[in-house]
């Protein structure tokens, strides 16, 4: 007898359940079970994550994810060094650059956070031990990780925080919704939905996890 699954998590062709949000499009499929939700202390993927969340505003995801690669070759695979070099001949490349959002704002914005960012390493030490500072507390979490519960998290006092403590630093387009899902991402917290298969896998992974 098949025991029914929770709403919000489904049951793949390949018999993987997966939660909702990523089911039919292989690409989400794959970011879903291989990234979203891991601890990340490597700050030039952090960095990534904070530049292609400040792309992301105004449209989905999954948007992004497609153009990825085509922002990683733009931007020199975010290393930081070499996106704070960046100049307005550079901006003006990009915005004729058809693979990626050409939004003046938005691309300005993560040069202008690549030179916080190296500000900020110099501060502090790096950019994970900053943002794991924002691990939140128990408390804050829902009590069970269902579809109910992770769909009203879009913003949280933590999220709030992280958003003031950047902005802070000098940073721009890290509002408080936007910090929620690069904590989502990054894994300082794991929304993935109960009975879920990658949830086991982002708790088995954030258990043998050392905070910066």
């Amino acid at each position: 007898m098949t025991t029914r699954l929770p709403a919000g998590v489904l049951r793949c062709d390949d018999e993987v359940t997966r939660c909702f949000w990523c089911v039919g499009d292989a690409l989400y499929r794959s970011y879903h079970d291989r990234e979203w939700g891991f601890p990340v202390t490597d700050d030039q993927r952090l960095f990534e994550k904070i530049a292609l969340e400040g792309f992301q505003a105004g449209l989905s995801w999954l948007t992004i994810l497609r153009k990825r690669e085509n922002f990683r070759r733009a931007f020199h695979g975010f290393a930081i060094e070499r996106v704070a070099r960046m100049g307005a001949r550079d901006v003006a490349r990009l915005l004729g650059d058809a693979g990626i959002v050409r939004h003046r704002g938005k691309i300005e914005s993560a040069i202008h956070n690549a030179k916080q960012s190296l500000k900020l390493i110099e501060r502090h030490g790096s950019l994970a031990s900053f943002v794991w500072r924002f691990d939140p507390p128990a408390r804050e979490r829902p009590r069970r990780s269902t579809r109910a519960a992770v769909v009203k998290l879009t913003e949280t006092p933590t999220s709030h925080a992280l958003s003031k403590a950047l902005r802070a630093e000098g940073f721009s387009f890290v509002g408080p919704t936007t910090m929620y899902a690069f904590m989502q991402a990054m894994g300082l917290v794991n929304d993935h939905l109960e009975r879920c298969a990658a949830r086991e896998r982002a708790l088995t992974g954030r258990a043998s996890f050392r905070r910066p």
